[in-house]
């Protein structure tokens, strides 16, 4: 699926990129702009940046699940981190309506 449409990414070349980040660290805080600068790429419209938000919690979250270790203090964050997306994150969708985006 075709997440950025103006650098033409897809979300399986975001989803690698994020795994290669946590294999160097695994408790690094990764951020849109982070993965953009590992890709070699940079925001344009940034309008797929919530999506990539979304696909950095859910592959994140993933990793550390198959993880040998019982993080159970790492999924309280994310439950946090998500918490505060749905509280924040609908204010500042970049001025798109809510329809037009995925996330």
């Amino acid at each position: 699926m075709l997440v950025c449409h103006c650098n033409v990414i897809t979300a399986k070349e975001i989803e690698n990129t994020i795994i290669q980040m946590l294999d160097e660290d695994c408790w690094q805080l990764i951020v849109p702009t982070k993965v953009y600068h590992a890709m070699k790429k940079r925001g344009r419209c940034c309008g797929c940046f919530p999506n990539v938000v979304e696909t950095i919690i859910r592959v994140t979250e993933e990793y550390h699940l198959r993880r040998e270790h019982n993080d159970s203090e790492f999924i309280v964050y994310i439950d946090r981190v998500r918490a505060l997306r749905e509280q924040f994150g609908s204010k500042w969708n970049e001025g798109r309506q809510k329809g037009h985006r995925a996330a």
